[in-house]
C-alpha cells in the first residue's frame, strides 16, 4: 500500500523526501493557522517564532497538497519527518483520510497539533501573530522566511487561504 504524507505548512515547498506523485487534496475536520509556538526551527525559546499546524475543528477542512512517498521509501520517510515534525512533541502523528481532488480518498500521515502542550497558542489575533512572524528567527532560519514561502507555494498550486495572506502581507509591511 502506497505511503501519503498531507502536507499544508513547510511540507508543501521543503518535502525533504522524494515524492513520487503529489495531488491537491482536503482534510476535513482541522483549520490551517499558526497557533504552535516555535523554538527550535522558526524562532527561539528567548523569541518565538510561529509555524502553521493544523487545529481539530468539526465544521472545516484544510486544502494542501498530499504527498505519495517513493514505492520502498517509506520506512526513511516515516524516520525522517518524525525527526523533523516530532521535535518538542507539539505535533501528534495520525492517518486520517485525505479527500484527492481527482476523487481518490487516500490514508495519509497529519502532523496535527496537540492542544495541550506548551506551545500550542491557538486563537491569536492576526496582528499580533504578523507581528511575532516579522522578528523572530529559529535554526531554520527567519520566520518570514517560513511565512513567505508556504504563502508562495499555496498561490503557486491554487489555493487559497485568506488568514495567511492577509498575514503574508502584512509581514511584508512589517519587515520592509
Amino acid at each position: 500500500m502506497a505511503m501519503w504524507v498531507f502536507g499544508y505548512g513547510s511540507l508543501l515547498w521543503n518535502p525533504g523526501f522524494e515524492v513520487a506523485e503529489s495531488v491537491i487534496g482536503t482534510l476535513p475536520g482541522y483549520a490551517r493557522s499558526f497557533c504552535m509556538r516555535s523554538i527550535h526551527h522558526r524562532g527561539t525559546e528567548e523569541n518565538p517564532g510561529l509555524v502553521l499546524a493544523l487545529d481539530e475543528h468539526p465544521d472545516t477542512a484544510c486544502e494542501g497538497i498530499a504527498l505519495r512517498v517513493v514505492p520502498g521509501q517509506e520506512a526513511e520517510t516515516l524516520a525522517y519527518l518524525r525527526e523533523r515534525e516530532l521535535i518538542s512533541s507539539a505535533y501528534v502523528e495520525k492517518t486520517l483520510t485525505v479527500h484527492l481532488n481527482d476523487n481518490r480518498d487516500v490514508e495519509a500521515v497529519v502532523y496535527v497539533i496537540d492542544e495541550a502542550h506548551v506551545q500550542y497558542c491557538g486563537g491569536l489575533p492576526l496582528e499580533e501573530q504578523a507581528q511575532i512572524i516579522a522578528n523572530a528567527v529559529g535554526g531554520r532560519g527567519p520566520n518570514t522566511e517560513y511565512l513567505y514561502n508556504t504563502a508562495d507555494h499555496l498561490a503557486e498550486v491554487g489555493l487559497h487561504d485568506p488568514a495567511l495572506e492577509w498575514l503574508n502581507a502584512r509581514v511584508k509591511t512589517l519587515a520592509t
